[in-house]
């Protein structure tokens, strides 16, 4: 499951599937495959962008597009009701660690690595979400969620193994170094969890969740604009675009708007463990739309990396 919604509960639907059910379709089962494709598609949309703009502008512009989505979706809804203050200090906290640190992060390893290597190494948010639930929440952790971590591990390190070919197209060529994109790969998956692991406890209070993630959003670009006029702030592009806003704007519009949608649309018709496998397919799915874009077939290491780390991302949500 996206570490970044804190969601977990099981949907009041959720419960044990009659046999008048078997036969229905699927289509909260098909919404989270949705969930999953709109997530690759936006790692794709979104490379270009990041390497022209840098990692943190690019974050930072397209914070100022997700907050007026978010800011519409809540206003249209109906459903801006603010918890408490310490609810607010809290999840903007969780907004600074996970979307500040954990996404500039994330776009930093895209840029580096490209849409597919970084996406793998993104999958171990999953992993490092329950490690760390075990060790601060003391959540408990058996013997096949601890088969899903390895598999998960194993299956990303498959995933990023070599170097592409000197033809290859630049979404699959390594920029700057493999070592220092799977460093900030890894950084981005450790602060999407920790973010996670802060918001949780609100986010499974009730909380609704375009509102929660308004919160965070809305404190972590705070802090982005502070961050961006101190001295030692990333150097800003010299020139932005119209296609490169519309670029921006089209990873916010797919990845939150249509692929949150459906993620919680999702949640609503199934059991949560298989709608969180489901939307975690993104290494997957990424491989075919990579193949249609570059017109290049994945390797055979990256199809089985990829299915290796979701079938440990199986264990994980299931267990």
């Amino acid at each position: 499951m996206p570490a970044r919604f804190g969601l977990r509960s099981r949907p009041s639907h959720a419960t044990e599937v009659g046999e008048g059910d078997s036969m229905a379709f699927p289509i909260h089962e098909l919404a989270a495959l949705g969930t999953a494709t709109c997530w690759a598609t936006t790692g794709i949309i979104a490379s270009d962008a990041i390497r022209a703009l840098g990692a943190f502008h690019f974050n930072l512009i397209r914070q100022v597009f997700v907050s007026l989505i978010l800011a519409g979706v809540v206003l249209a809804s109906g459903t801006l009701a603010l918890p408490g203050w310490q609810s607010v200090a809290v999840l903007a906290v969780s907004g600074v660690v996970g979307i500040l640190l954990g996404d500039t992060l994330n776009f930093a390893a895209v840029g580096r690595l490209g849409p597919r290597r970084a996406g793998a190494v993104f999958a171990l948010n999953a992993p490092m979400a329950a490690v760390l639930g075990w060790l601060v929440l003391g959540e408990r952790l058996g013997g096949q969620a601890w088969a899903g971590i390895a598999l998960t591990i194993a299956g990303v390190a498959l995933a990023i193994m070599g170097r592409p070919p000197s033809g290859a197209h630049r979404l699959e060529q390594v920029w700057g170094g493999l070592r220092l994109g799977v460093l900030f790969g890894l950084g981005a998956a450790l602060g999407q969890a920790a973010g996670a692991l802060i918001a949780r406890p609100y986010m499974a209070g009730g909380l609704d969740p375009y509102v929660g993630s308004l919160i965070r959003v809305g404190a972590s670009g705070l802090a982005m604009g502070v961050v961006a006029a101190l001295p030692f702030a990333p150097h800003r592009p010299r020139q932005v675009s119209v296609k490169l806003l519309v670029l921006t704007a089209l990873t916010a519009l797919i990845g939150l708007l249509l692929g949150m949608t459906l993620f919680l649309y999702a949640l609503q018709g199934s059991q949560t463990g298989i709608i969180a496998t489901l939307s975690a397919t993104s290494p997957v799915i990424i491989l075919p739309l990579l193949w249609l874009r570059t017109g290049q077939r994945p390797s055979a290491t990256s199809w089985a990396g990829a299915a290796l780390a979701v079938a440990g991302l199986a264990l994980i949500f299931t267990r």
